[in-house]
């Protein structure tokens, strides 16, 4: 009986999925021909934000942050799933750095694209530059753009080394760079199996296996204070720590 209803939760929040999906999808082609040009990065942050804050209960997902989300510089966080993209959003606007295999998932790839991602070949050291540079701009621009790091996702166990080249943008933007956290806790399941996404999971069992679960909560601290560096490898390891302070406290 228990896999009969998770079954059926999963039909049905999948449908509520590409409803809201389809939904998000016609509001950007509304954007666009009311601007009658590219959004900003400012205004897709704002239209995934709206969409995203919707999505979320839809599927189940209660989400709350601890603390006040920064309104601009850069964000650094820890990474345990996509989930961590639609949570973030839908608790202030901002932009994502994110691995560019992203770009190829079904539904989520399109609506990433269209919020103006930065995406990153992790296999190409080289790629580095390019990638500061687009952040570099959307940091001048005004926005909070969100960094993962760790370069992967993982189980949560542990917060993974933090990668420095793509906090060089921070550096010669002077942007303030702030440290956050995010948990999941579920009643009925495993966290670490059924919203972490890491290792060789496949994407579409997973997100069907996390649209059965029964409530899903989803948690952000954020830190109260804002740094700037003027080194990026001092930045990696300073934010890191306190990513780590946020997770333990």
């Amino acid at each position: 009986m228990r896999k009969i209803r998770a079954g059926l939760r999963s039909a049905i929040r999948t449908v509520k999925l590409l409803w809201t999906a389809s939904a998000c999808l016609l509001a950007y082609l509304l954007l666009r021909l009311r601007l009658l040009r590219a959004p900003s990065h400012a205004e897709r942050a704002r239209w995934l934000h709206t969409w995203c804050a919707v999505a979320l209960p839809r599927l189940g997902v209660d989400f709350a942050a601890e603390g006040p989300m920064p309104a601009r510089g850069l964000l650094v966080s820890n990474h345990l799933s996509y989930l961590d993209i639609m949570t973030l959003s839908a608790i202030g606007p901002c932009v994502f750095v994110s691995k560019k295999e992203v770009r190829q998932w079904p539904l989520f790839g399109l609506l990433a694209t269209l919020a103006g991602t930065v995406y990153v070949d992790r296999q190409r050291a080289a790629d580095a530059v390019r990638v500061n540079e687009e952040l570099t701009l959307a940091l001048q621009s005004g926005a909070l753009c969100v960094l993962f790091p760790e370069g992967t996702s993982s189980n949560g166990a542990e917060v993974l080394p933090f990668r420095s080249p793509l906090l060089e943008a921070a550096v010669q933007s002077e942007a303030e760079v702030t440290a956050g956290y995010i948990r999941y806790e579920l009643d009925e399941g495993d966290a670490a199996q059924d919203v972490c996404y890491w290792g060789e999971m496949t994407f579409l069992p997973h997100v069907l296996k996390l649209l059965s679960r029964p409530a899903i909560r989803a948690r952000v601290r954020f830190a109260e204070e804002s740094f700037r560096f003027d080194d990026r490898k001092e930045a990696a390891a300073r934010t890191r720590e306190r990513v780590i302070a946020l997770r333990e406290g």
